[in-house]
């Protein structure tokens, strides 16, 4: 068992306080803290002590690389000396030799991007394709960082405001009209007419493209004249149908508040075609590929296939691609609120299809119980503290804000405490 020193990731959209707050650190941040990693993700694995460890396989050159004392390597490092051992041979075998899932506390004080995530099938054939166009690693223009898929599950620490799924055609159609925006009417007419949940695609592919079909919108250009009088013309019709309460008031009042981080984005405008909600703490969506969305505001867990696969059309300076989001995005993929199932006494989880993970919630009082899950498992405490005991001995403590990883090799571990933890694994095997 190691304990970890996660990754903060410092994208404009972050807060300045829940992530410090959580860790410890002073209140407010330098500067904004959106995501906190804790996995094995190349691009920023967390740090595990060496000093903590004894493994011979493990490369020892003695580099103290957080400056903080200590010989320090990555997990992805460990993981890659000893795969075997550290995520168990059938992990392995499903995942190859991979920390298949990737935790974070995710904090958001401005909107993320519009965005959807690729299907394995598709993240292969995207990062062969763009492999074979010479993109390098790093290039921004890069859709596919890796060959994985990236379905994820994005739990409520405080009320968390999201854009998640689409709308069904008529809800949609009836959004627009309650707008009174006159360019949304051929729109809205088009939505009533439809006979299947395609017309949603179409119609989102109007909009990102407005006013030139055949020239999609790009972060990098200035935006077009009649771009900047359909955004401003629903803004103030978000504003007063907001302000009027009503079924849409509430997406009305985000689609106010994104615009003004993201003024003459077409995306406040593909927005009214999401399905907005507000997590209540304990709630979580669950997105799967092909499922559009954008998170607005809040705190929470993530957990997520171990990738960095993110498609975007809108609400970010970064690189957009909007056929390509089209080509990914599938109507029919619904985003459901779940709350968590129960376990056993103290242990409670969320019931997914995706293969790579599962989430678990363990609320200790006092009581020893075992972990949950099997194979390669990370635990992350948020409130109070635990002891974390393996069959051969091992002993790890984690309190508020910190992190463990727990290798298949330490077997059963129960842990001890008085603490909220929650915790990473594999899904099952089917």
């Amino acid at each position: 068992m190691d304990v970890l020193r996660p990754v903060v990731r410092p994208y404009a959209w972050g807060s300045t306080d829940a992530i410090a707050e959580l860790t410890g650190r002073p209140v407010p941040a330098p500067g904004p803290e959106a995501e906190l990693w804790m996995g094995a993700h190349p691009g920023a694995p967390s740090g595990v002590n060496r000093d903590s460890i004894d493994r011979a396989s493990v490369n020892r050159d003695g580099v103290d690389r957080e400056g903080a004392g200590g010989r320090w390597t990555t997990l992805d490092e460990v993981i890659a000396a000893d795969p075997d051992r550290e995520l168990g041979r059938g992990c392995v075998a499903r995942f190859g030799p991979r920390l298949p899932f990737l935790l974070k506390v995710l904090s958001a004080a401005h909107a993320l991007s519009i965005q959807v995530h690729p299907s394995r099938v598709q993240a292969q054939a995207g990062f062969q394709a763009e492999n074979e166009r010479g993109l390098a690693p790093d290039d921004p223009a890069r859709n596919y960082i890796d060959d994985w898929p990236k379905p994820e599950l994005l739990y409520a620490l405080t009320p968390f405001e999201v854009l998640a799924g689409l709308r069904s055609p008529a809800d949609a159609a009836q959004f627009l009209r309650a707008l009174g925006v006159g360019q949304l009417t051929p729109l809205a007419a088009r939505l009533e007419a439809a006979a299947s949940t395609q017309v949603l695609a179409d119609v989102l592919g109007t909009i990102l493209s407005w006013p030139h079909p055949a020239q999609p919108a790009n972060a990098a250009q200035p935006p077009h004249p009649a771009q900047l009088a359909l955004v401003g013309d629903v803004v103030a019709a978000c504003a007063r149908l907001a302000a009027a309460g009503g079924p849409y008031s509430g997406a009305a009042a985000a689609a106010v508040r994104i615009a003004a981080a993201h003024p003459g984005d077409l995306g406040v405008v593909a927005s009214l075609l999401l399905r907005h909600a507000v997590l209540e703490p304990g709630q979580a969506v669950f997105l799967a590929a092909g499922g559009l969305h954008a998170y607005l505001k809040g705190t929470g867990i993530e957990l997520l296939a171990n990738s960095d696969n993110v498609v975007r059309a809108g609400l970010t300076g970064k690189h957009l691609d909007v056929p390509e989001l089209l080509a990914l995005v599938d109507p029919s993929v619904e985003v459901p609120i779940l709350v968590p199932r129960t376990l056993a006494d103290g242990i409670a989880w969320f019931d997914t299809p995706a293969p790579e993970f599962r989430l678990y919630l363990v609320d200790l009082v006092g009581n020893t119980v075992p972990l949950p899950g099997e194979g390669p498992r990370i635990v992350l405490c948020t409130e109070g503290s635990a002891v974390l005991r393996g069959e051969s001995g091992e002993r790890a403590e984690i309190g508020r804000g910190g992190s463990c990883f727990v290798s298949a090799a330490d077997g059963t571990v129960s842990c001890t405490g008085q603490a909220h933890l929650f915790l990473a694994a594999p899904g099952p095997n089917p």
